[in-house]
């Protein structure tokens, strides 16, 4: 989902979220201690100090920040840290699945091969018997992240910043998709993210997971508009896919932590896949619209200006060579991939008493109108238009 400053998750424009911890802090840091000593050498005898759950922890997963002190080699070292921890089922998460190990290794396999700033990666543990589900500990890196609670673009350092610099923070952005999709041989160095059909392209089985994601979601309240997606997609599939890369997933420029404009630690790599480039660029150009489209709505100027598709596309092209094709689809794509998580967060409000199921399930989508103006033929038109 979407990352803070501090590497907290936080689901999109939920500000009343339902508190995701019930942690005994005492209890935790004990256990964290505990759990260092065997990571670290013989005799380090670790202490774990300010220990928080900051006030933005999500519901993708929990983030335990503290500061972790250790001798070693005859010196002392204090280390600020961050520990993601996957969510108690019973939290009502919004994805089936949370595999952090696989998302510590997909964070170690990028810094390897990519000049893509990873935070400082520590351990990775898949037992749940230390902390009650799997973690991984990280670095605490420094910089500024586009918020998502109020939006970036209804006021703050991005919108208040020079039309310089919010270039130089579109196009180093953008140079992060180029610098993942360019990773050579990604069907080897994650092979471990292979799944469904192996005789289906990557885009066809990307397409049927987040079709069985929508399944699990609906509790028997179907949404047409979500459906109607899907066979638009059908009628609109791309005729040549183009080769198969390494997609971040969450590709958007809140999962992105700046200094001076320039990314200094690449957040959130749950969504992570073998797939297309349209994948990517898509989620980006859409998931800044979803935003824009909210500021209109409540009568803000927005940020129009900022990752429009034609600008992405072309910083894209000229850092890749390659020109992107079919954005219709992979734009309409993301809206639909959004729309799943949007139903599911809505339907956990439900689920905690914040919302009540509406008389139409297609309200359960904030961005109905979106899909609906996509499935038309109209969206991207109104939009070049203003």
């Amino acid at each position: 989902m979407h990352e803070q400053p501090d590497g907290t998750a936080t689901s999109t424009l939920n500000a009343n979220r339902p508190q995701t911890s019930t942690r005994d802090l005492v209890e935790v840091r004990q256990r964290l201690e505990a759990w260092m000593v065997r990571q670290l050498p013989a005799g380090a005898v670790p202490q774990v100090s300010a220990l928080e759950v900051p006030p933005s922890n999500g519901m993708s997963s929990e983030t335990l920040l503290f500061d972790a002190t250790w001798r070693e080699d005859g010196t002392t070292r204090t280390t600020p840290l961050v520990a993601r921890v996957a969510p108690d089922p019973a939290a009502v998460p919004v994805f089936q699945v949370y595999d952090l190990d696989r998302q510590f290794r997909v964070m170690r396999q990028v810094a390897a091969c990519t000049s893509v700033p990873i935070p400082p990666l520590y351990w990775s543990e898949p037992d749940s018997r230390f902390l009650g589900e799997p973690f991984f500990v990280m670095g605490r890196v420094h910089g500024q992240v586009p918020p998502d609670v109020p939006p970036y673009v209804w006021g703050g350092w991005v919108k208040d910043a020079t039309p310089t610099e919010q270039k130089r923070l579109q196009d180093s952005s953008v140079a992060v998709l180029a610098k993942l999709h360019a990773i050579e041989q990604p069907e080897q160095k994650f092979s471990f993210l292979q799944s469904g059909d192996p005789r289906r392209s990557p885009l066809r089985r990307h397409v049927d997971e987040q079709w069985a994601f929508y399944q699990w979601t609906t509790d028997g309240v179907r949404v047409p508009v979500i459906e109607r997606s899907f066979e638009w997609l059908e009628q609109h599939w791309p005729k040549d896919e183009g080769e198969t890369v390494f997609s971040w997933g969450d590709a958007r420029i809140g999962n992105i932590m700046y200094r001076d404009f320039e990314p200094v630690a690449v957040f959130d790599w749950e969504m992570a896949a073998l797939g297309t480039r349209g994948m990517d660029l898509g989620w980006m150009i859409y998931i800044h619209r979803f935003f824009d489209d909210m500021a209109v709505q409540f009568g803000m100027t927005g940020m129009p200006h900022l990752l429009r598709r034609e600008d992405v596309a072309a910083t894209y092209e000229s850092l890749t060579g390659f020109t992107p094709r079919d954005l219709d689809f992979y734009t309409m794509y993301s809206a639909l991939r959004h729309g799943i998580i949007m139903n599911r967060i809505q339907r956990r409000a439900i689920r905690f008493g914040e919302a009540t199921m509406p008389d139409d399930p297609n309200d359960l989508v904030m961005h109905r109108s979106t899909l609906e103006e996509m499935i038309a033929g109209t969206y991207w038109p109104r939009i070049a238009s203003m």
